[in-house]
């Protein structure tokens, strides 16, 4: 049979299989096995689905990346949805998250995690989305998979597409002349490669932002010497919650004892994490930019890094912005300062003209001859993926997005009907730590995929003024703000005085908060039929057998929210 783009077959609303096909449905509901929806015989506009209300639909859902995010996706749509078939593809030969390898134990959390809660049943590794392309007709995603180890290409298919890659995620190389000439070790801190001994060389590192600070003190013990190459000043901030660290900020191994009393004495553990975290959120008062905080916060960082550096004139004078703190991504940097005034460091301001085979040439002429390049040059912001995704009418993100990234709370596009993505533009990703954010958000979009499972509705996408409207106050909200000074960050995707894309106009628990009650009114849905069609055969799922039909006698005053 024919089946329309609304799902109808014949005038008469029918279940899909996987496939998209039409599937039989016999007279007491079941198909395979497994109970279906029944449509009763009306009207030739409309008839009565014998259903109850609160059955969910058959979804299928892909999620791209088994990062954060899509281990934290699996265990939830695991935990609080039926009738979903979920699979998540990742690109990499196994879960965790883009770092280098100066911290294994996070990839060692993240498989733990995986393997904890046996989410490997859901991802297939070494596998690349090459292209994704909303299909109007059935209403579904048309994804292009390439099997990373076998070479194979096929095609699959979703319900909803949930994007899982992250925000920095697609490192690039610096653009410099004859960067890739150089004969040898060359590096990105994205792409860490274990194979290199840098024992007693000579090495150059470009790049100081956040994970600049962190590569030189470590590898400035190990090497004969350190080149550090700085192209903008940056704040080398007070770390975060001070009083949880080791001496002078630094990182520390939690003693057996303390191990133990966390593991078996959860009130303490949690009250321990409720500390740091506390610490983090008070932490967006000083973003804004006339605030005292602000002003705390740049007094207290000019005395510690002129302490630090030993009240070297050159370096104070190149390392210090004139722009507020928070306009580029605050860094501890532990130990970075200190490393930067050892004998066997070098720091260059220069411009660099080009790389040669055994070295780096300076627009002065000189050359500095190294072993090893190491590149801290960031990544690629544009939020777009970088596969070829396709939305209604043809348009392209990539397009949609070209001046501007303009997102949906962070999290939806206009013209990209069921999908949804984690960390986009405008997410609160500017201070504290980024895992309660794709938690909160996994949460909305679960929220709102359920509510779209039993209601009916078969597309949700976000309105063109909603979109409009939320990126007005975002880009005035932002005047404000400590990211809007001048300062080249990827906050405004490496532009000085771009417009901040990356960041929320607000805390952190003000997004939290703003996600609590999604805005459905800010969505343009498409039904299968009539859009009351769900409230089914006149019983609810709350009165099957077995099941208290009075509990709303047990607290008479739940279901008050607050907004």
């Amino acid at each position: 049979m024919a089946i329309n783009s609304n799902g109808v077959v014949n005038g008469v609303s029918s279940s899909i299989n996987g496939n998209g096909t039409a599937m039989a449905i016999a007279s007491n509901g079941a198909v395979n096995g497994e109970s279906k929806a029944v449509w009763s015989n009306g009207t030739a506009d409309y008839t009565v689905m014998e259903a109850s209300l609160g059955i969910p639909r058959h979804l299928r859902i892909i999620t791209i990346g088994a990062g954060a995010s899509g281990l934290n996706m699996a265990r939830h749509v695991e935990l609080h949805m039926t009738n979903v078939e979920h699979v998540i593809y990742e690109k990499n030969e196994d879960v965790g998250v883009t770092s280098y390898s100066f911290a294994p134990e996070i990839f060692k959390y993240f498989k733990g995690v995986a393997e904890k809660y046996e989410l490997y049943k859901y991802i297939r590794l070494s596998h690349m989305i090459t292209g994704a392309t909303w299909d109007e007709s059935s209403s579904l995603w048309k994804l292009k998979i390439k099997n990373l180890e076998s070479g194979e290409l096929f095609d699959d298919w979703c319900d909803f597409l949930v994007n899982g890659s992250g925000i920095l995620n697609n490192w690039k190389w610096p653009d410099i002349s004859g960067l890739h000439s150089f004969k040898g070790a060359l590096m990105h801190s994205a792409a860490w490669k274990d194979d290199h001994n840098l024992k007693g060389k000579t090495i150059a590192v470009l790049g100081c932002g956040s994970s600049g600070v962190q590569i030189v003190p470590t590898l400035q013990p190990e090497v004969k010497r350190l080149i550090t190459f700085m192209r903008s000043p940056t704040w080398i901030t007070a770390g975060y919650a001070q009083n949880k660290a080791g001496p002078g900020g630094a990182n520390f191994s939690f003693s057996e004892k303390q191990k133990q009393e966390f593991r078996y004495d959860p009130a303490t553990y949690i009250a321990y994490r409720k500390e740091v975290e506390s610490e983090l959120n008070m932490r967006f008062k000083l973003i804004l930019k006339d605030s005292p905080e602000q002003a705390e916060a740049k007094r207290y960082s000019i005395n510690e890094m002129k302490t630090k550096l030993g009240h070297d004139g050159h370096l104070i004078k190149h390392i210090i912005p004139d722009f507020a703190v928070g306009c580029r991504r605050p860094t501890p940097g532990n130990g970075y300062l200190e490393a930067l005034t050892q004998d066997n460091v070098r720091v260059v301001t220069d411009n660099i003209e080009k790389v040669v085979e055994n070295g780096i040439v300076l627009a002065t002429g000189e050359l500095l001859k190294v072993d090893a390049l190491i590149c801290a040059t960031g990544f690629d912001i544009s939020f777009f993926p970088r596969f070829k995704l396709i939305g209604r009418n043809g348009i392209s993100l990539a397009d949609q997005w070209k001046e501007m990234p303009e997102a949906y709370l962070s999290l939806a596009a206009e013209n990209f009907p069921n999908y949804f993505m984690f960390l986009g533009p405008n997410a609160p990703i500017g201070h504290g730590s980024v895992l309660p954010i794709v938690e909160h958000a996994a949460k909305y979009i679960i929220n709102v995929m359920k509510k779209m499972q039993v209601q009916g509705i078969i597309t949700i996408a976000p309105t063109h003024a909603a979109v409009r409207d939320f990126n007005i106050h975002t880009t005035e909200y932002m005047k404000r703000t400590a990211w809007s000074t001048p300062c080249r960050s990827w906050f405004k995707n490496g532009k000085t005085d771009g417009p901040v894309v990356a960041l929320h106009p607000g805390s952190r628990i003000h997004w939290f908060h703003m996600l609590e009650e999604p805005r459905y009114e800010d969505f343009e849905y498409t039904y299968s039929n009539n859009r009351f069609q769900y409230l089914g055969n006149g019983f609810s799922t709350k009165e099957a057998p077995g099941l208290d039909t009075t509990y709303y006698f047990d607290d008479p005053e739940k279901g008050y929210k607050s907004y």
